[in-house]
C-alpha cells in the first residue's frame, strides 16, 4: 500500500506489475497505528537520505527547515541542533509528497521493519523501527521515526491483512 496522488484511490496500482494498492495519506498512518495496536508488525520501504534521518541518534523526522548553508562552518553545530530534543515538523500534504515523488526527492531506497509506537516529552508519537544497519547506534538497531517523516517519505508497506482496519479493507476490496 503506497499513498500517492496520480492513481485513484483503492484502486490496485499495477506500476510495479504486481498488486499494490493506492491509499490516502491519513490512512497510511491508521493502516500501520492498527496493525500496531493489533499485534502486528509493518514491513516499511522508505527513502532514508533526508539529512533529518540520523542512524546515529537513532531520529528520523522533517524539520521546518534545515540550515540553508551547507558550507557554512557552523553548518555542523546547526545541524546537531537538530538532533537536540524535539523540533517543529514541516506540515505534509498530499500534494508536497506527490511533488517529491515525481522530482525524485524521495526514492524507493530502503526497507525497514516497523515494531512499536512510542511518544516522545512533547506527546509527538512516533514508529519504533527496526533496522538492518546493526546495532552501533544510540538505540542499539531501532530508529524512532516520527508520522510526518512516513507520511512524506514512504514508498510502500507490507502487512497481515488482519492489521488493516476493516473499513479500509472494505474499501479496497
Amino acid at each position: 500500500m503506497h499513498p500517492i496522488t496520480h492513481r485513484p484511490y483503492c484502486s490496485p496500482d499495477n506500476w510495479s506489475f504486481d498488486k499494490v494498492w493506492n491509499v490516502k495519506m491519513n490512512e497510511l498512518t491508521d493502516i500501520i497505528d492498527n496493525a500496531l495496536k493489533n499485534g502486528y508488525s509493518v514491513a516499511w520501504a522508505a527513502d532514508v537520505t533526508e539529512k533529518s534521518f540520523s542512524w546515529k541518534n537513532g531520529v528520523a523526522f522533517i524539520p521546518e527547515s534545515l540550515p540553508e548553508d551547507y558550507r557554512d562552518d557552523s553548518y555542523e553545530s546547526k545541524m546537531k541542533k537538530l538532533f537536540d530534543g524535539p523540533q517543529p515538523e514541516m506540515v505534509i500534504t498530499p500534494e508536497l509528497r506527490q511533488k517529491s515523488f515525481d522530482n525524485y526527492e524521495t526514492t524507493d531506497d530502503h526497507g525497514m521493519h516497523i515494531v512499536g509506537l512510542a511518544k516522545d516529552q512533547t506527546g509527538r508519537e512516533y514508529y519504533i523501527v527496526k533496522n538492518s544497519w546493526g546495532t552501533k547506534n544510540d538505540h542499539q538497531g531501532y530508529i524512532y521515526v516520527t508520522k510526518s517523516y512516513v507520511l512524506y517519505k514512504t514508498t510502500a508497506i507490507l502487512l497481515h491483512r488482519n492489521g488493516v482496519p476493516k473499513d479500509i479493507l472494505t474499501k479496497l476490496k
